[in-house]
């Protein structure tokens, strides 16, 4: 019933998986995937599989599946799944061993771990990979690094930097979703608080324009002066973290980046303060200073457990791993009916192109088509250009 919820509100992967049952493009492909594996990750394999695919799918995060999806996928026709909840760190990889022995020729990554565990123990599949597709910021951000360095020896097809995707998914999804599962989690009023935004990337705006819905003073902290002017300009108060450390309520960090909350700041905070993390692993937030720094840990309430630093209490909610998936069911349906409506229509075009090694962009064609499905379903509709303005838009002769 919870994954055809989640259908049931994908109108435009719906779509896309009508057209993937009478076509079956990706009949005798085999598709790797790590995601998490929830409601709405389960009607992509699903269409994947209708496709005429076969599909061995694990989780990108130790906290993140949901294990009763899991259990329908597993027990669903040319869909393999390993993925389980709370899996210790050799489980993890364990599943993902597992994932490859399909061979696959097309991969899905949430992080870049599938594909890194290639290049890194099973060198022996990358002869037969076309390709793979990446969902998220961080794993652009390692496999951009692999292709700098000339480590990448396959094609991907970034479809966490496709427009329908990271500013709907990154902004809208992540900025209602980490607040659901703080809110769920804590059960307590965001109204009247300090909110300390760690980055001020897309999914760092969703989150602070959240935020400040709800009521709370938000402070942004940024490396990037642009960013920087532009949190400022949107009405945010902005300083360095250190300082930030001393006003706030919960903090909430967003960066992909390593150490943005360490000893120092911990041992400037607040009594009963509550950290949060939105990056995709489980970097961001220094546990283990935090853990050396406490002198006692307790688990207090279900995905909460509090460090006393000092004689204060520190909350940290989902081990410090992504809280939107590891205390929440993720992004809405109806975002990730773009976001997955993308990596399907990209599965489909690496199985029908060639492509070189490196990190590509999602095709503008597949980007604008789902942009059209999406407001179709929505009902709305759109002007288009006249053959007059397309040719005023071209033309350079034509001035004051």
């Amino acid at each position: 019933m919870k994954i055809e919820w989640a259908k049931n509100h994908m109108p435009v992967l719906s779509r896309i998986r009508a057209d993937f049952e009478r076509e079956k493009p990706l009949a005798g492909h085999r598709i790797a995937m790590a995601l998490h594996v929830e409601a709405k990750t389960a009607v992509l394999v699903e269409t994947l599989a209708a496709g005429g695919a076969k599909v061995a799918v694990t989780g990108c995060n130790p906290l993140s599946t949901q294990d009763d999806v899991a259990a329908a996928l597993d027990a669903a026709a040319n869909i393999s799944c390993f993925a389980k909840y709370d899996c210790t760190n050799a489980e993890y990889y364990e599943a993902i061993d597992k994932v490859l022995e399909i061979g696959p020729d097309i991969t899905i990554d949430d992080g870049a771990d599938l594909i890194f565990k290639i290049h890194k123990e099973r060198r022996d599949l990358l002869p037969g990979l076309l390709g793979g597709c990446e969902e998220t910021t961080t794993g652009i951000h390692r496999l951009t690094g692999m292709e700098k360095d000339g480590a990448l020896e396959m094609a991907v097809l970034a479809v966490n930097d496709a427009k329908t995707k990271f500013l709907f998914d990154n902004r809208y999804g992540t900025g209602q979703s980490a607040w659901d599962g703080i809110m769920r989690t804590t059960n307590l009023l965001v109204a009247g608080k300090t909110v300390v935004v760690g980055g001020y990337g897309w999914c760092g705006r969703g989150i602070a324009a959240r935020a400040c819905g709800l009521g709370a003073e938000v402070v942004i902290t940024e490396i990037d002066p642009v960013r920087a002017l532009e949190a400022r300009m949107d009405g945010y108060r902005v300083m360095p973290m250190e300082k930030a450390a001393e006003i706030g309520d919960i903090f909430v960090t967003t960066t992909g980046n390593r150490d943005i909350l360490t000893e120092k700041h911990f041992k400037k905070m607040k009594d009963g303060v509550i950290l949060a993390n939105a990056g995709h692993f489980n970097v961001e937030i220094d546990m283990g200073a935090l853990q050396k720094s406490a002198s006692r840990e307790k688990t207090v309430r279900k995905n909460i457990k509090e460090y006393t630093v000092d004689g204060k209490k520190i909350n940290v909610l989902a081990d410090g791993r992504l809280v939107n998936l590891a205390a929440g069911d993720g992004h809405p349906a109806e975002v990730m009916d773009m976001s997955f409506a993308n990596q399907a229509l990209c599965i489909k075009y690496i199985a029908e192109n060639k492509l070189p090694y490196g990190v590509h962009k999602v095709p503008e064609n597949i980007d604008n088509a789902v942009a059209m499905l999406k407001l179709k379903a929505m009902g709305i509709e759109i002007d288009t250009l006249t053959e007059k303005q397309r040719n005023y838009m071209d033309d350079w002769e034509e001035g004051t």
